[in-house]
């Protein structure tokens, strides 16, 4: 039997309003789902959005869906 989560990784709103616009670290997300690894979850599908953020402001996400064996 699987269990799934959906986690979405994004950068701070800050890095946004200064650049304006922010594009997500690759090493912190590397980090982010090194984490969700050593808790048994595996990657299944990961979608990038960007997303609007005051009227003005882009900033980019990843919707990611896990799952592990339970």
């Amino acid at each position: 039997m699987k269990e799934y989560k959906v986690v979405i990784y994004r950068e701070p709103l800050m890095g946004s309003i200064l650049l304006f616009g922010a594009k997500v670290d690759p090493r912190k997300f590397t980090n982010f789902l090194n984490i969700h690894a050593k808790e048994g979850w595996k990657v299944v599908t990961i979608e990038r959005e960007s997303r609007r953020e005051l009227l003005i402001f882009k900033r980019e996400a990843f919707v990611t869906v896990l799952e592990k064996d339970i």
